[in-house]
């Protein structure tokens, strides 16, 4: 029987060697008004960046300045709560770069 190594990965030191630009005249990624808890919660779980939270008193909030375009939350939620899910303009978005 083999002995599998455990291996521990900091996501967030990983996540701080990307570069990101910013597109404060059109953002790539709109929900709709007053999304629907359950639907937001599923991409509280599943978003990489962790962008969709909800603090104690139950606000949403959702930023996608460090969005990392991986589409793991219109694959979540589909149309139900995300408006708008396009990439964004060139030279805009992530930069990835490996340390």
């Amino acid at each position: 029987m083999s002995k599998v190594n455990e291996i521990t990965v900091n996501v967030d030191e990983f996540l701080g060697l990307d570069k990101y630009e910013v597109d404060e005249d059109s953002v790539h990624i709109e929900l709709v008004d007053d999304p629907d808890t359950e639907e937001f919660l599923k991409l509280v779980r599943v978003c990489p960046a962790a962008l969709y939270k909800i603090d104690e008193s139950g606000a949403k909030s959702f930023d996608s300045a460090g969005c990392l375009e991986c589409g793991t939350c219109r694959i979540a939620c589909g149309s139900t709560i995300i408006k708008k899910w396009e990439n964004p303009q060139p030279t805009m978005g992530v930069e990835y770069r490996f340390g």
